[in-house]
């Protein structure tokens, strides 16, 4: 088993373990290691004899986990780009130009990597599918303006639902439409599922299709509550007249947004955990042949 899996298993077994290891590991100040400092901090952990039966009490060896959780891909061992790793999920993506763009890349390249496909290169899947995605949660995304300016509908009440009540919803429903149509191959080709000891004991579908729901239900989580409570509290400021100005108004809106997306950010990535578990009855019956343990084992991605 990967080390990150292993350590995930071991460390972040709770809601508030997981917090508090994301909050670590999406420290900003990890993008600016080097390559070469990331190779040898893996080469560390592979080579390292701590099988991590138990929490982690060396600063020194819980920075290394923390590079390596930030960085590198479990399932390829391959160093992810600095654009797409957890750390820069939060200052890239608060551009809404880029928003459908970026938030398509960072499901795509943070999915399971051990879907399979023999008929057609599966990357080259992903990739169309990823600029489906990105189309069609643009058009979504802009509907409801077009919609209220063809039909010039200027009511008070319309412009509090379309312009600050629906956005919310719907940038939470089309992020969790991205995540499964980017990573759909997961739960049509299956991904691997690994016993307690790290081997793996075959390709389940059902562990795609429950990796695939819990991503994309905390992604909808993330970016639903990201647009709903700024919407609801600038409507409030504004209605108490504490910007005097739009451009103040403005400004307290992309505070309070920035902040509320800092703090659901490592909230959603810790609502399950990282090293999955799925029960052995659940699982296809070809696996249950291979296999007498009670609970297997995944990657969910992020």
């Amino acid at each position: 088993m990967d080390p990150n899996l292993r350590f995930w298993r071991t460390e972040g077994q709770s809601f508030f373990q997981r917090f508090l290891l994301w909050v670590d590991v999406l420290d900003p100040l990890l993008l600016l290691k080097s390559s070469d400092e990331i190779r040898r901090t893996r080469l560390l952990l592979q080579n390292s004899e701590k099988t991590l039966s138990e929490p982690i009490q060396n600063d020194q060896t819980k920075q290394a986990f923390l590079l390596s959780l930030s960085s590198v891909h479990p399932d390829t061992d391959k160093i992810i780009p600095v654009l797409f790793r957890p750390p820069a999920f939060l200052p890239i993506s608060l551009p809404l130009f880029v928003f459908h763009m970026y938030t398509t890349g960072f499901a795509l390249l943070n999915g399971n990597g051990t879907a399979k496909a023999e008929e057609y290169s599966l990357q080259q899947k992903q990739i169309f599918c990823g600029l489906g995605a990105i189309t069609y949660a643009a058009c979504i995304g802009a509907l409801p303006l077009v919609f209220m300016n063809r039909y010039t509908l200027k009511s008070s009440l319309t412009q509090l639902v379309i312009r600050k009540l629906l956005p919310a919803p719907l940038f939470g429903l089309m992020s969790a439409f991205t995540v499964a149509v980017v990573r759909s191959p997961e739960f049509e080709n299956g991904i691997e599922v690994m016993d307690s000891n790290g081997k793996v004991v075959g390709v389940s579908q059902k562990a795609g299709e429950k990796a695939v729901k819990e991503t994309a239900l905390s992604r909808a989580v993330l970016f639903g509550t990201t647009f709903f409570l700024p919407a609801v509290l600038t409507y409030f400021v504004e209605r108490a007249k504490f910007a005097k100005t739009p451009h103040a108004l403005a400004s307290v809106r992309m505070l309070v947004m920035t902040s509320v997306l800092a703090g659901m950010l490592p909230v959603s990535l810790s609502m399950f955990p990282q090293c999955g578990v799925i029960k052995r009855a659940d699982l296809e019956p070809e696996i249950l042949s291979s296999t007498e343990e009670t609970e297997l084992f995944y990657n969910r991605g992020i």
